[in-house]
């Protein structure tokens, strides 16, 4: 069996998922990975025989996406290109986490796709949805990356086909040690914003990662490093807290390693508005935006000693064992309604 596993690119949640969920695929047959984007700070332990440019979203200063940039450093011409010429009938089934190229790429030529994302569990009907709708970034979640079957990841349990999160192995092994500090990764913000905030809450060690530095520095109670991910998961599992946007990720990580969460979603996007509502419903403590005037609610969350219980069991086995039922199915579904139309071929 050939098998295609497409991440997206765009942050860390899909390349995370993938270092576990790969290995276990390789079991039922031959894996070729495709991976689109370059905005990941994790590298994979595996080949990856497709780079691809894909369609990918840039992060801005500001707290949301920069639609500027986004549309810039895009090409709608090369993104046709890559999904004409990426050859998804060589392969038996092709799984997409939320990347637009295989599913697309699918679409056209009329092979199913199936989704295996966090993104899937987001437009599940049981999923929550903030208060103030957005249609459109909703039919973007929906027709970004179209699949045939979902099954998704989320902070909770939902369904038989939306599970808890892929908590990945090294994060799992961790052992974890109080050094009294907070981490904080918050790429849509610029470090000067970060720092003017944080600042003003001086009893604390902020360990803020930044995309926009190259070299460590430190301002008063705060100390900032460029993204590297070993770093970064020594400073989480050694923390008090986790200041973070509303991604999936991290929040996940945070939570299953049992340590106060804070989260501000990003500005204009849906995604992170739902994980915002979904999160807030548990009892994290859910920031709108990064400025002088929540100070004395990030003041609140650090004196506070609320830590949100979950249970996120091992699930690698489980979700690939329901995504080959998934595919297995489809599969004879598609042969059933195949028999009719050569008998009458046959009988014609």
């Amino acid at each position: 069996m050939k098998i295609l596993y497409a991440i997206q690119g765009t942050g860390n949640g899909h390349v995370a998922r993938a270092i576990d969920l790969v290995p276990e695929f390789r079991k039922y047959g031959e894996v070729d990975v495709l991976l689109s984007g370059q905005h990941s700070e994790l590298n994979l332990p595996f080949a990856v025989k497709y780079r691809l440019q894909g369609f990918g979203f840039f992060f801005g200063q500001n707290g949301g996406i920069d639609l500027k940039k986004t549309w810039r450093k895009n090409s709608l011409s090369r993104f046709f290109r890559e999904v004409i010429k990426l050859p998804v009938q060589e392969y038996d089934l092709v799984i997409s986490d939320f990347e637009p190229v295989s599913a697309w790429a699918c679409r056209i030529t009329g092979k199913p796709c199936m989704g295996m994302s966090h993104q899937s569990a987001v437009i599940d009907a049981e999923a929550p949805v903030p208060d103030a709708g957005d249609w459109w970034g909703r039919v973007i979640l929906k027709h970004y990356a179209p699949v045939a079957e979902n099954l998704g990841f989320h902070f909770r349990r939902l369904n038989g086909h939306i599970f808890t999160p892929v908590i990945r192995k090294s994060i799992r092994d961790i052992v974890c040690v109080n050094q009294g500090h907070y981490t904080v990764y918050l790429p849509a913000y610029s470090d000067l914003t970060i720092i003017s905030v944080l600042s003003e809450i001086r009893d604390v060690k902020w360990q803020v990662f930044s995309k926009n530095s190259k070299a460590r520095y430190s301002f008063n109670n705060i100390i900032v490093r460029p993204v590297e991910s070993d770093a970064f998961v020594k400073s989480l599992a050694n923390s008090v807290g986790v200041l973070c946007n509303a991604g999936f990720e991290t929040p996940s990580e945070a939570l299953y390693l049992r340590k106060k969460l804070c989260v501000i979603p990003m500005k204009h996007q849906y995604e992170q508005a739902c994980n915002a509502a979904m999160l807030s419903e548990m009892g994290v403590t859910v920031l709108q935006n990064l400025s002088s005037g929540v100070v004395p609610h990030l003041q609140n969350w650090v004196t506070s000693s609320k830590v949100i219980p979950v249970n996120y069991p091992d699930n690698v086995l489980l979700v690939v064992e329901k995504m080959m039922e998934m595919a297995q199915a489809r599969e004879m579904v598609s042969q059933k309604r195949l028999i009719p139309r050569l008998v009458g071929v046959m009988g014609g």
